[in-house]
């Protein structure tokens, strides 16, 4: 069975544009990423499911129930870190974590305390005293309380210092260790290069493509420099394979996706100082998907 599993989604406000047709199948226990600029369709995809707003059309469901009709036994199920969290502001942090844990059938005392001592997050504090970055721990600890089968993560670590969100995502890899699905929303390309198995592009409300981390890096695409002896501005342009190409006095660098020895052919047309070949971070091969 999916975790989750949508079906021509389209979210349309008007004549503005949504989301459009959105397909996605994530398996039971991957950590799926779904990458793409602001302004993407991710938020909109992601409270579509979750049935905060209504769909245009289309179908969704999450763990095998449907998203529009079965939603309150999804939501007991299932954490959720929006990308901004909102909290009443004269509450405890304690106060608001104990209200949270009540909506759920069993004891998160425990969890509650692991969470924040991982995350090092003061409970006796009233919320209108934290950072940005604090109340985004509180939401972090929120989600994962009552120990989900799926977390569905909207831009999760916004406001966390970098050495928080490693240990943010070292809680991420010993949760998805114990089988709970992740999906992971953003669009800081290393986080999911990261964390994810598989990835989906999303641009202009639609899907771009969905590929996995590994086939994405290792297998499609290679990084080439090459350092020429006298200027060439025209050189490897209009190259099939070639996206990305940019040249700066001597030098052309640009992405392959081919077989790398058409490029060593091609090079005997020109005198040659240095070559280097090497993997791609993720931001330059998605680069071209959103050019």
């Amino acid at each position: 069975m999916n975790a989750i599993e949508i079906k021509s989604l389209t979210k349309q406000y008007g004549t503005s544009r949504g989301i459009i047709d959105v397909d996605l199948q994530v398996q039971e226990g991957e950590v799926f990423g779904f990458i793409g600029p602001n302004g993407a369709g991710k938020s909109t995809t992601i409270r579509t499911v979750l049935n905060f707003i209504k769909p245009t059309k289309g179908e969704a469901q999450i763990l095998g129930l449907d998203c529009f009709t079965q939603s309150e036994k999804i939501k007991r199920q299932i954490g959720y870190l929006p990308s901004e969290v909102h909290y009443y502001d004269d509450m405890k942090v304690k106060e608001l974590l104990n209200y949270s844990a009540s909506f759920y059938k069993k004891e998160c005392s425990q969890k509650i305390a692991e969470l924040c001592d991982a995350l090092e997050l003061s409970t006796d504090k009233k919320l209108e005293e934290l950072s940005f970055g604090n109340k985004k721990k509180v939401g972090i600890v929120q989600a994962l309380l009552h120990e989900p089968k799926l977390l569905i993560l909207d831009e999760p670590t916004s406001g966390l210092d970098p050495l928080m969100q490693n240990k943010f995502f070292e809680i991420l890899k010993e949760e998805n260790k114990k089988g709970v699905t992740i999906f992971f929303s953003s669009h800081v390309l290393t986080e999911v290069q990261k964390m994810c198995h598989r990835v989906a592009i999303i641009k202009d409300g639609k899907i771009l493509n969905i590929e996995s981390i590994d086939n994405l890096r290792a297998n499609t695409y290679k990084k080439i420099k090459i350092e020429l002896k006298n200027p060439v501005d025209n050189v490897f342009e209009n190259f099939p394979g070639v996206v990305n190409r940019s040249v700066h006095d001597n030098c052309v660098e640009f992405l392959f996706n081919g077989q790398v020895d058409k490029i060593i052919k091609k090079l005997y047309e020109y005198s040659i100082i240095n070559i280097w070949i090497e993997e791609p971070q993720l931001e330059e091969i998605f680069m071209h998907y959103y050019e």
